[in-house]
């Protein structure tokens, strides 16, 4: 019974380590800007910095064991240009 308990005991602890394994900076990038897209976010940047690097802009995340963070900025939207006058004026 103590055997069975233990490698209980080991497979709980194995798959909670997994579970807060470091992702990947590109991979938590990518996450993130699914996340956006789908609330209708236009008009920003994501950028991958050193955890020590100031940046402007919200920090969305950290990855890669906490030595990088990722800095989400909205961009200036481009303002229309107007279309060409009608020579009837």
């Amino acid at each position: 019974m103590r055997i069975v308990a233990l490698f209980a005991l080991s497979y709980i602890a194995l798959v909670l380590a997994s579970a807060h394994a470091p992702k990947p900076c590109e991979v938590l990038k990518a996450e993130i800007t699914k996340k956006l897209e789908a609330h209708g976010v236009n008009g920003y940047t994501l950028e991958i910095v050193a955890k020590n690097k100031d940046a402007v802009g919200k920090v969305m995340g950290s990855c890669e064991n906490g030595t990088k963070k990722i800095i989400y900025s909205k961009t200036s939207t481009p303002t229309e240009t107007p279309g060409p006058v009608p020579s009837n004026y």
